[in-house]
């Protein structure tokens, strides 16, 4: 025991200044985990926050559960989705975008 505190106590005296064997390290992979984590998704949300609110009454929607519907009715937290025979009341945040059929998926398009 005593000889593992002996060696840490002589890493610790050679090895300078805290912020660089220590602070500096947790503050660079802080930074790494907001810019790729973190950002993100409060941007993600920010954008679906948006879309929610720019819904229309005759929009073609697609839902959480994949249900392709066009909005009849809108209140404040619900939306009634016309499914082609019935209609269907759910939550506005079970949204997820709005649906258009030429649109091709992001991850078929060309980049050029």
């Amino acid at each position: 025991m005593v000889d593992s505190f002996t060696m840490f106590a002589a890493a610790g005296a050679g090895s300078g200044n805290i912020f660089t064997s220590l602070i500096l390290p947790f503050g660079g992979m802080a930074a790494i985990m907001y810019f790729l984590l973190i950002r993100p998704q409060q941007q993600q949300r920010k954008r679906h926050k948006e879309m929610l609110e720019n819904l229309k009454k005759g929009a073609e929607v697609v839902t959480s559960g994949g249900l392709i519907g066009k909005i009849t009715k809108i209140t404040d937290k619900e939306v009634t989705l016309n499914l082609g025979n019935s209609e269907v009341r759910l939550m506005r945040a079970m949204i997820l975008d709005v649906y258009t059929k030429d649109e091709a998926p992001a991850s078929t398009e060309k980049k050029s």
